[in-house]
Parts: C-alpha cells; sequence; structure tokens
C-alpha cells in the first residue's frame, strides 16, 4: 500500500485500513470484530434511523518526536460516551472495551498515521447507536459501537494557532436548559447544522451560543467550548448545558500548573470587552484563537450591533497552553499526568 499524504490535510474523511465493530444484543457485548469493510448492515427498522439514539466520542492518537506513538486521554473519551449513553438510557461499553477498541483500531491503521513531521494526527470516531428494530419511541435495548478513524489536520484546514473570526447566535440555540447539551449526542450538532451554514456562508470560522433562557450570557462555540484570558486567569462558562470538553478540563489543569487562576463561571456577553485573549477549544483544534466576535440581531441579517476586537495573532498565555498541551501529545514535554497511552506497533 503506497503511503498517504499527510501535506496539507483538513479535519476530514481520508479512507483507512480498517474498522472495529462490537453489539451489545440483550444485555451481552460480542467480541470485537476487525473489518475492512466499512459499509454497516442496519435493519430499516433501527432505533437510530427513526429517533437518533447514538453518541459519539472523538479522540486523537500522535506519532512523537521519538517515533512512539501516543493516544490522548482515552479514559476520558470513553467515560463521557458512559454519560450520553445513560442519558439516551442505552447501553455503553465498559472503559476496557471502549479503549481496548480503539487500541486495536489504531494499530490496525498504523500506516495511517500521521509522521510527527506533519503536524497532523489520527483522529478516532467512536461511535454508539441503537440498532435493534422499532417503531414506538422508546430508547435502545440493543446497540452497535464502531470505532473508526481518520488521519486529519486542523479542523479548518487553516494554519494551526491561526486566528479566526466569529459571530454570536442571537436567534438559534444549540441546546436548551434542561436540555442534552452537557452530552455527546448527535441530535446537538444536528440542532446547530442551519446556524452553522449561516455563519460559514458569512466567512465566520466558528458560531457562538448562548444560554437559552436569556440569551445573556456564553455557553459555548458550535464546534468546541469557549475561554478567556484575562490577566492571570484562565476564564471558561459554568452551565449544565455545556459539553464538558476534554480538552477544556486538560488546559485548566495545565495552566494551573503555569501559575494562572482558573475560573468556571457564568460569562455575559459584554464581559467580552474586558478579556485579552479569546479562543475555542476542543480535541480537533486544541486552541484556535479568536480575533473579532461579531454580535448580531440575526444570524440572516447583514447588521453588526457590536464588534469585539482581539489580537490578530495567538496570544501569549494561549500559545503556552497549547505548546504545553501539544508538547504532552507529541512527546517534546514530560507528560506530567500520565495522561497518554503509549501504543505498541503491531
Amino acid at each position: 500500500m503506497p503511503i498517504p499524504d499527510f501535506s496539507h490535510r483538513s479535519f476530514s474523511y481520508y479512507p483507512t485500513k480498517a474498522i472495529v465493530v462490537a453489539k451489545c444484543i440483550g444485555g451481552v457485548w460480542t467480541e470485537p470484530e476487525l473489518t475492512s469493510d466499512f459499509e454497516l448492515s442496519l435493519h430499516c427498522f433501527s432505533g437510530v434511523f427513526h429517533y437518533a439514539p447514538e453518541c459519539f466520542e472523538g479522540a486523537k492518537a500522535f506519532m512523537g518526536v521519538d517515533g512512539r506513538v501516543r493516544f490522548f486521554r482515552p479514559e476520558e473519551n470513553a467515560r463521557r460516551m458512559s454519560r450520553s449513553a445513560a442519558y439516551l438510557d442505552m447501553p455503553a461499553p465498559s472503559e476496557e472495551l471502549f479503549v481496548s477498541m480503539c487500541i486495536q483500531c489504531i494499530q490496525a491503521n498504523w500506516e495511517h498515521i500521521p509522521p510527527y513531521e506533519s503536524g497532523a494526527s489520527l483522529y478516532l470516531r467512536p461511535v454508539l447507536f441503537g440498532n435493534n428494530p422499532q417503531l414506538g419511541i422508546n430508547s435502545s435495548k440493543d446497540v452497535m459501537f464502531v470505532v473508526m478513524c481518520s488521519g486529519v489536520g486542523t479542523y479548518s484546514g487553516a494554519e494551526i494557532l491561526s486566528t479566526g473570526t466569529a459571530v454570536i447566535s442571537r436567534n438559534y440555540d444549540r441546546a436548551a436548559t434542561f436540555g442534552s447539551g452537557a452530552y455527546k449526542i448527535g441530535a446537538n450538532y444536528a440542532q446547530s447544522l442551519h446556524a452553522y451554514n449561516l455563519a460559514h456562508g458569512q466567512g465566520y470560522r466558528e458560531l457562538l451560543f448562548l444560554d437559552t433562557a436569556t440569551h445573556t450570557h456564553i455557553e459555548e462555540f458550535g464546534s468546541s467550548n469557549f475561554f478567556a484570558i484575562k490577566g492571570d486567569t484562565y476564564i471558561t462558562p459554568d452551565s449544565s448545558s455545556i459539553l464538558p470538553s476534554i480538552t477544556n478540563a486538560s488546559l485548566r489543569t495545565v495552566a494551573e500548573s503555569l501559575g494562572l487562576k482558573v475560573e468556571m463561571r457564568p460569562i455575559a456577553v459584554e464581559e467580552l470587552a474586558t478579556f485579552d485573549e479569546v479562543g475555542s477549544c476542543g480535541t480537533a483544534v486544541v486552541i484556535t484563537p479568536l480575533s473579532r466576535i461579531d454580535d448580531k440581531p440575526t444570524l440572516e441579517g447583514k447588521e453588526v450591533s457590536r464588534s469585539y476586537h482581539f489580537s490578530e495573532k495567538c496570544g501569549p498565555v494561549s500559545h503556552k497552553l497549547f505548546d504545553r498541551i501539544i508538547g504532552i501529545q507529541r512527546g517534546l514535554e514530560e507528560d506530567t499526568w500520565n495522561w497518554c497511552h503509549i501504543i505498541e506497533k503491531p
């Protein structure tokens, strides 16, 4: 098989060699199956097609500067998937099964792990969904768990740590106050697609959602969590309808190790004017710094009520945080918190 070209890749699907599949039927999990058949066979009455009992995760494996492959915090992804599945009242793989199937997928697709010099990574997408035939509105009792991967570059295809712009969504909501926003389920993303398309169509890289109850406080971006730097403080929203980002949690730990204060609290929109740096953070991007955030009455309109401006370059604190996380993931710095699993070549 020819060596893939990993240069200039974006965060997109690129063909790989194999996926790993397991099913839970009647409460019993089957043995994971490694297959090169990427076509899944499902009953047309499977619950996933009708009521969206589905959740997923995103994790990354990196080729290090020392030639060793590091898999970043997969046990946290396993725990988050378990939370999401519990919200949907359907079975979830154990932490052990989740991690072992991810490792199996990495090893089966070894030649698709981007080399260290490329700056790219192997992105894993574990997906869990209801597959038993049903017609009534019920949680799925049988599920299929699939782990797939793709060698990817940055989320938007832009250069690492290049700044982007965002717009606030005032006439579209991501998740209700007492809804499913804190869980990584596909339905949350489906709800945001139209608004996201409107923002992207106007040249914005990100879309910033507010709380649905009052539209006065920042929640999160469409693809990732929100954070800000003010002086020596790392600030991120605290809300029951925000997805608990593993990257955000890691950045908070790193921030404290660098001597920063960390605040998780409600953030009023107007506070944007007081921040030194603002960015989005998530598995796909780690950090995307924002140079401007526009506030508009509607996403469809051209009128901008107010613009919040930040540096055209990644801020110094965000850069330090990014360098520390990436350094751990790529073997450039000591893995102080034992976040990485070293994966052996098969």
